[in-house]
Formats: structure tokens, C-alpha cells, sequence
């Protein structure tokens, strides 16, 4: 499933890996890992996407499952397939999971900026790489999220670079081969609603 990634470096290092594992059954997206960067501030907003209050650490958002943005990036090459990471298995929130639209819990930043940090602290995509603003888009689950996400896109090949203590493997992939992982349930919810929009939009 999907296509390696070449000219892949990990966090200072090369590693020559497969990059998408082939594991089957459906992941549970609950989870008691700690929550990373706990003391990170993190915008919170209303029910109508409009910011309430003082910020609270990311700890709080986690604990009482507080309203926040996330940004979500859908990144394709130049051959039409979508770039698919899987999160690490230590993740506070849908761990070992699949996501083809990473982004980021937005801090105090606005949804562009947090894009453009997320996705090059992550993978390595380079500040310089224009994202296309597409929508905006609420999702709840009630047991991990209730997030106000906004969705762009990039083009980018590669190289790129994955942050270890984020993302555990990642590879190219066909939309089809995205939507089977979906409807096994071995994507992030949150994503999954993401891309399913994105693709309905003729992205």
C-alpha cells in the first residue's frame, strides 16, 4: 500500500524503512497517553469559532475537552497521490493512527501560520511551499475532540524529513487507498472528515 518515499531523513538521520505498515483491525481513537506539551497555550473558541476567554495550556483543552482550531494540510506531489503519515503510537489523541490532512492544534497563531509550522516541523516542508486555503469545517467526538478546523492544500515531492516524536512512518498514496484505510477505521475521525470534504470538493 501506497508508494515510498524518497530521500526520506528522520530527525538528523537517514533510514532506509518501509514507510506504511500493513496491520489490519480497527484502531480505538481513545486513549491514556500523556498529553505532549502540556503546558503549550492554546487558543479556545466558542461555538461559533470566536475566541472566549484567556487561552488555556493544552492540558485544559485535553481535560475538559475545550472548542479549539486545528489546521489540516493536504499535501500532494505531482502525480496526484496524497502524502499519508502515521502518527506515532504515543500520541495524546488517535494514536497509531493514519491522518492524510496533518496539521496542527492552533496556539497562539492564526490557522496559516500554524500550517506552515506544523508541516515543516513535522515533515520537513519548507516555509517557502504556498498553501491554498479551501474551507473551514467543525468536528466533534465526544470521547478525544471538539475542534473548528480549516483546511488547506499544498503540492510538494519531497525530501522530506519526519519529526520522531510526531510522526511514526508516511508514504504516498492513491485516493482510493486513502478511502479503504477510512472506511476501516484506521484514520484520525478528524481527518477523515477532512479529506472526505476535500475530495467532495473536487480537491
Amino acid at each position: 500500500m501506497g508508494r515510498v518515499l524518497a530521500g526520506l531523513t528522520r530527525a538528523g538521520h537517514r533510514a532506509a524503512r518501509r514507510l506504511v505498515s500493513s496491520e489490519s483491525g480497527r484502531m480505538d481513537a481513545a486513549t491514556k497517553n500523556a498529553v505532549q506539551k502540556p503546558g503549550e497555550l492554546v487558543t479556545v473558541v466558542n461555538e461559533r469559532n470566536e475566541e472566549c476567554g484567556s487561552p488555556a495550556t493544552r492540558a485544559e483543552v485535553r481535560a475538559k475537552n475545550l472548542i479549539h482550531r486545528c489546521s489540516y494540510v493536504v499535501i500532494r506531489n505531482g502525480a496526484g497521490e496524497f502524502f499519508v503519515q502515521k502518527r506515532v503510537a504515543f500520541k495524546e489523541t488517535y494514536p497509531s493512527m493514519y491522518d492524510p490532512a496533518p496539521g496542527g492544534v492552533v496556539g497562539l497563531e492564526s490557522y496559516e501560520e500554524n500550517a506552515k509550522r506544523e508541516i515543516e516541523e513535522e515533515m520537513g516542508v519548507p516555509s517557502s511551499v504556498a498553501l491554498r486555503r479551501h474551507f473551514d469545517f467543525f468536528h466533534e467526538d465526544a470521547k478525544v475532540s471538539r475542534v473548528f478546523g480549516r483546511v488547506f492544500s499544498a503540492r510538494f515531492d519531497g525530501p522530506f524529513e519526519l519529526q520522531e516524536s510526531e510522526v511514526e512512518s508516511a508514504s504516498f498514496m492513491s485516493a482510493e487507498e486513502v478511502e479503504a484505510l477510512i472506511a476501516d477505521g484506521k484514520v484520525c475521525p478528524d481527518s477523515a472528515a477532512a479529506f472526505a470534504r476535500f475530495r467532495a470538493i473536487g480537491g
